[in-house]
């Protein structure tokens, strides 16, 4: 490919990548972000996307389709490429922009040393955690798919998506989800339709639920004083799944609130039809 014709394509690719409606996640092409893309197929046929070998979303919206791609937080900015497969084998490539973004820093101190340094049996606990968890971030249907989420507990944000954290001066891997800090007890509620697919008392998670509400898109609800929900069981948005606690590795009661899309955890609050009340 000609310079010419790359630059081209990445041209194409950011103005086809602009925010459509607003029934879509917000369009934010950063690591740990979502990328909706408009794509070029007409018809009441779904298309099939791929990225990094991995099925994609894909949405109707006013009769046009769109891709809504997680980006992998730790995926470098640059140019990346969607798949759309065609029924004859062939896939038609579809180039799209990765902007960068800067997370700032966080530093707690955590009393349970275990917590922080887990011992070889915690580690053969937490391997098994895991596997379970992202088992339940494999889920994948074809279903349409409710993208307006509400929020799943009232309180204001303590912790950021993307934070790049640091417990007891030890380097961890970067916050994976946003912090809602809430009273000891209080509801949390489905933001959206979905399936229970996994619920569980997990070393770092505590008492723990995940949703699939279609199409590859996961959400987990971490520190749960209780679980109100059973494996398997349908919801509707509004329906409690628990409640606030301070089970797993926590600083005080809140709800870690994480969001898997073709298995990557990305922000959130791109989801959103309300934002998080700043703290």
């Amino acid at each position: 490919m000609t310079r010419f014709a790359f630059n081209a394509a990445l041209l194409l690719a950011c103005l086809i990548a602009s925010p459509p409606a607003d029934a879509l996640p917000r369009h934010q092409a950063v690591p740990g972000g979502v990328a909706v893309i408009e794509l070029p197929a007409t018809g009441a046929a779904r298309p099939q996307v791929s990225f990094r070998d991995r099925p994609v979303m894909v949405i109707a919206e006013n009769e046009r389709w769109f891709a809504v791609v997680g980006i992998p937080l730790s995926m470098a900015p640059g140019p990346a490429s969607l798949s759309i497969d065609n029924p004859d084998g062939s896939a038609l490539p579809l180039t799209f922009v990765i902007g960068n973004i800067d997370y700032p820093e966080q530093r707690l101190t955590i009393g349970n040393k275990r917590q922080v340094d887990p011992t070889a049996e915690d580690l053969e606990r937490i391997a098994g955690d895991r596997r379970e968890i992202n088992r339940a971030f494999r889920s994948w249907d074809r279903e349409p798919v409710d993208t307006a989420f509400h929020l799943p507990a009232i309180g204001p944000r303590s912790s950021a998506f993307g934070l790049r954290r640091f417990f007891n001066e030890q380097p961890r891997s970067p916050h994976s989800g946003v912090d809602i800090a809430a009273p000891d007890k209080s509801a949390v509620v489905a933001p959206a339709a979905g399936v229970v697919v996994a619920t569980g008392d997990y070393f770092f998670n505590g008492n723990t639920v995940l949703i699939h509400h279609g199409q590859g898109l996961v959400t987990m609800y971490c520190h749960l004083s209780e679980i109100d929900v059973q494996d398997g069981e349908r919801l509707d948005a509004g329906d409690p799944i628990g409640k606030i606690g301070q089970t797993g590795r926590v600083t005080g009661p809140h709800l870690h609130w994480s969001l898997s899309l073709n298995q990557v955890r990305v922000n959130p609050e791109l989801f959103l039809v309300e934002p998080i009340p700043a703290q």
